[in-house]
């Protein structure tokens, strides 16, 4: 049903991702008003974007969708919409989320700057989880009040667009209940004959 009928090249689904022929404008229009098209109140709807914007600035990636549902579940938001929060963290914004959350953490913790790690060598030395704990204490500890912060915005402004899409429903259907019926004359049409 939400199918192409002709199926992309897996190149072209690639760059399609990455790059939408159509704009990324319109991918965006697309993603918000898939989200207040979503059955539910408008606090249930802005409490799971909520989740999935807190979840995308934790540091454990693969986990996001998991972690917002727990989340949505646990505080009654909708489930589908905190998967579809989770997109807040993307190739594109995560480096600074976790440039902030790292800051963030390492000020709350009291870590000391660390001397200009070299990742790679990092993630190739035998000691890397030796050496991936302390960045990852502080990524974990940090992401907390951010994802709150930017919880809270996503929240405030789903909240806003969902309501506004559901009064605006509202009222056309009110206004296409009340509309009168079209004439409908009981006399055939000129040319046929009455028996």
């Amino acid at each position: 049903m939400f199918r192409r009928r002709v199926e992309l090249h897996p190149l072209r689904k690639l760059r399609e991702t990455f790059w939408p022929s159509a704009g990324w404008k319109r991918a965006i229009q697309y993603g918000w008003r898939r989200v207040w098209r979503l059955s539910g109140t408008p606090h249930a709807i802005s409490m799971g974007i909520a989740a999935g914007v807190f979840a995308s600035c934790t540091p454990f990636i693969g986990f996001h969708i998991l972690i917002a549902m727990l989340i949505a579940w646990v505080l009654r938001g909708n489930l589908i919409a905190s998967a579809i929060g989770t997109f807040a963290g993307n190739p594109l914004t995560f480096p600074a989320i976790w440039f902030v959350v790292y800051e963030v953490g390492r000020y709350m913790v009291g870590a000391p700057v660390a001397a200009n790690p070299d990742i790679a060598e990092t993630l190739q030395s035998d000691r890397a989880f030796d050496m991936i704990l302390p960045l990852l204490v502080p990524l974990t500890v940090g992401a907390v009040p951010v994802g709150i912060v930017l919880g809270g915005v996503g929240y405030v402004m789903t909240r806003s667009g969902v309501e506004a899409y559901q009064v605006r429903r509202r009222r056309r259907l009110a206004e296409r209940v009340q509309a009168p019926a079209p004439f409908l004359d009981p006399r055939p049409p000129a040319g046929e004959a009455q028996e």
